[in-house]
């Protein structure tokens, strides 16, 4: 693969292929932690390491894995480092383990990263697989950012509330106050119907700038 196609290959999740975005994998914990900026990047950072970790592993032992047991066979490996995953958070960011509970050992059967196994790793080296995984887990966790920033300043008037507990060098409650503490924060933007009006519209923004990326050039060529 060449130098510009591996680049393509590391971009690719990041709005073309963005797994939440425009595969719609994933979204059970895209819209259950993301009620805060710091959970979604908590997250979005531990479904990049297994990623990029399966990924690695499935690719190195794509020709000995047998076809038949394959899916048994990567559901164990993803198991395995988010294991590793778990224990490492729970070890250092107990109060991250807190907020995402359930979700953080359910990346085992997130289907994003079973579904990067089959298609892309099974089938590809070792270097281009690291790259597909680091570059989904990028569009994984911008994604749950952003949805964890509109809902946390819209419904809550803060902003990296609990990063405190990402960062141990920030003092203990640290929070950005964006909206005056005077105005009622708009709280259905923490629930469940926020999430999913939060997750359509970026969606729908998403669709627009994967179309109007393949207009361009067509659009230039006419000048």
């Amino acid at each position: 693969m060449s130098e510009k196609t591996k680049l393509g290959v590391l971009a690719n999740g990041i709005l073309d292929e963005n797994p939440v975005l425009r595969l719609v994998l994933g979204t059970c914990p895209t819209l259950a932690v993301t009620t805060m900026a710091a959970n979604g990047i908590g997250m979005g950072l531990a479904a990049t390491f297994v990623l990029l970790c399966s990924n690695v592993v499935i690719s190195a032992l794509r020709k000995i894995i047998p076809g038949q047991v394959r899916i048994p066979c990567y559901i164990t490996i993803i198991a395995g480092f988010v294991s590793v995953v778990q224990m490492l958070v729970k070890a250092f960011v107990p109060s991250l383990d807190e907020a995402l509970g359930v979700y953080l050992p359910l990346i085992v059967v997130n289907c994003i990263i079973l579904g990067r196994a089959e298609m892309f790793a099974s089938k590809h080296a070792v270097l281009d697989s690291a790259l597909d995984g680091i570059g989904m887990g990028i569009g994984f966790t911008l994604t749950l950012t952003i949805m964890g920033s509109i809902r946390e300043i819209l419904g809550a008037g803060t902003w990296l509330a609990g990063l405190d507990g990402l960062l141990p060098f920030l003092p203990e409650g640290f929070a950005i106050q964006v909206l005056p503490a005077s105005l009622d924060p708009f709280t259905l933007m923490t629930s469940a119907p926020g999430g999913f009006f939060v997750f359509g519209v970026l969606m729908a923004g998403a669709a627009w700038l994967t179309a109007r990326k393949k207009t361009a050039p067509a659009e230039e060529g006419n000048d």
